[in-house]
């Protein structure tokens, strides 16, 4: 063989070597998601970044960005949005303050190749490529109502403390919960409060309701913050037995007032397993294992897989009820 000949072998095969190379590279390289919360500070987020190291460690080849703002503000979600663009970060996986204010960011994350889903509380549908229900927004609604008249058989006067007047799955879920109110008998609904999804706030929004309402029966709260306010408000105003919290909360934060009987039961579906699988999708659109588009079926790692309606959106599980028949066992893991 020629030197000249002996030179293009030579060539070629470090070329091939530098293209395998290249491609070995490419199939280890490490996609960064970041999962934005509400807030920071917050258990229930808290939870859902544990599950989305969990997914990110079963995958490999995933680094998990926890970030959010420190107050439930779309402001505050805009700014954090803004940074991770600036990072070319892989994905990204939002639970959203305000459904239609982050829309212009995260179109602006798309345009730049970003891979954009909410969870939990979502974004309307052109600030996203799909959305993750934690679960059916039927069934949730019907969920919260049905806990509070279970321990009302005759009926009686309840109101809703909610999180922020635009919390996209707060409004969802009263909304269809307002729908099955003619199932129960005798359940009245007096108003709707807001407390912000702050700790004070709530606390201070309940005992508005105990004291503007005398006849108040229970206390329907779809959102963790504020149930664990509700049920402390009720417990320093002395009405355990008399107005009953109830509606979503971490069982961890709830143990000692379903023990002392301010709460009966509540619900709420794993936080682990929806950051976990807020991950798992993110990581099969960003890599393009999966597409978001109607009728697809996205795999949620050991949740199973998440199948897409019309509007792109899926629902994870069906929520789980919590009493002092099982709130040991759960407080000690969320």
């Amino acid at each position: 063989m020629s030197i000249l000949k002996k030179a293009l072998t030579t060539t070629a095969t470090a070329a091939a070597l530098a293209t395998a190379l290249l491609a070995s590279a490419a199939q280890a390289e490490t996609r960064r998601i970041a999962l934005v919360v509400k807030s920071l500070g917050n258990g229930f987020f808290e939870a859902a970044a544990r599950g989305a190291e969990e997914a990110a460690k079963e995958l490999g080849d995933v680094e998990i960005i926890y970030t959010g703002p420190t107050t439930t503000t779309a402001a505050g979600q805009i700014e954090v949005i803004n940074a991770l663009i600036a990072q070319r970060v892989d994905a990204i996986a939002i639970s959203a303050n305000d459904t239609d204010a982050l829309v212009p960011a995260l179109k602006r994350a798309m345009d730049r190749g970003i891979t954009v889903i909410s969870w939990d509380s979502g974004v309307a549908a052109e600030g996203r490529q799909m959305h993750l229900n934690p679960s059916s927004n039927p069934l949730i609604g019907n969920t919260i109502v049905k806990l509070a008249a279970d321990q009302l058989p005759e009926g009686g006067d309840v109101a809703f403390l909610s999180a922020t007047t635009t919390s996209t799955n707060q409004n969802i879920w009263i909304e269809e919960a307002t729908k099955v109110l003619p199932n129960y008998a005798g359940i009245n609904v007096v108003v709707t409060v807001y407390g912000d999804d702050l700790a004070d706030k709530s606390y201070r929004e309940t005992q508005g309701l105990l004291q503007t309402y005398p006849n108040l029966k229970a206390i329907i709260a779809p959102t963790s913050v504020g149930i664990v306010a509700a049920a402390q408000a009720v417990t320093d105003a002395g009405k355990i037995g008399e107005v009953n919290v109830t509606g979503l909360g971490l069982p961890s934060e709830m143990a000692g007032h379903v023990k002392s009987g301010a709460s009966k039961s509540f619900a709420i579906w794993n936080p682990v397993d929806l950051g976990y699988a807020a991950t798992y999708i993110a990581y099969e659109l960003t890599t393009g294992k999966a597409k978001a588009e109607p009728g697809a079926s996205i795999p949620m790692g050991r949740i199973g897989t998440v199948t897409l309606d019309e509007n792109g959106e899926g629902a994870m599980s069906d929520p789980f009820t919590y009493d002092a028949s099982n709130i040991d066992e759960f407080s000690s893991v969320f």
